[in-house]
Formats: structure tokens, C-alpha cells, sequence
């Protein structure tokens, strides 16, 4: 049995034509449209320590049947969207804990 942890990535090109692997946390689907949770993907983890752990959220389009991201130029939507992320990840990694310890 393999215990190895594959994630799903995305390659997304810079404006200077860089490319940018992200690994997806999360896909979150409403009424206001469809979004990607993303953080900087790398393939060495000794990369990885100085990050800030900043995560990214980008607006899903649907192109000729070929999804698009793009960055969200509404800040209130981006502050929605990030907190059913927050709660969701919440809820996921940090809930179960609290009813643990009573």
C-alpha cells in the first residue's frame, strides 16, 4: 500500500511568461461562479520553508469548453469567497480537534 500524497496542480503563465506551478486546496462552486484555491506548488519541500503560505483565488471562465482563470477584480466577492475557503478549511483541519479535547 502507498502512502504517497499526489496533489493536483496547475501550471498558470505570469504576465512575463513565467511558468507558475500551484497545487489546488479547494474548488469552490456557487452561485457567484466557480473558484480555484490555489497555493505555489513545490516539487522540493526545502523550497517550500520560505514561503509565507499565502493562498491565491482566481474566477473560473469557460472558454470554447476550456476553463480560464482569472484574478478577481471585486474585492468584496474575493473576501467572500475567502471566507467559505477559511470556514471550509476550518471546519476540515481544526473542528474535529475542539470536540476532541471537551
Amino acid at each position: 500500500m502507498s502512502n504517497e500524497y499526489t496533489p493536483d496542480l496547475v501550471t498558470l503563465i505570469s504576465d512575463d511568461g513565467e511558468e507558475i506551478e500551484f497545487e489546488i486546496l479547494d474548488i469552490i462552486e456557487n452561485d457567484e461562479g466557480k473558484f480555484y484555491v490555489l497555493i505555489p506548488y513545490y516539487s522540493n519541500p526545502a523550497d517550500a520553508v520560505n514561503d509565507p503560505g499565502e493562498y491565491y483565488i482566481f474566477e473560473v471562465s469557460d472558454f470554447d469548453g476550456e476553463e480560464e482563470l482569472a484574478e478577481i477584480e471585486d474585492e468584496e466577492k474575493l473576501n467572500r469567497i475567502a471566507e467559505i475557503f477559511e470556514d471550509r478549511y476550518n471546519s476540515e483541519f481544526y473542528d474535529d480537534d475542539s470536540e476532541d479535547e471537551e
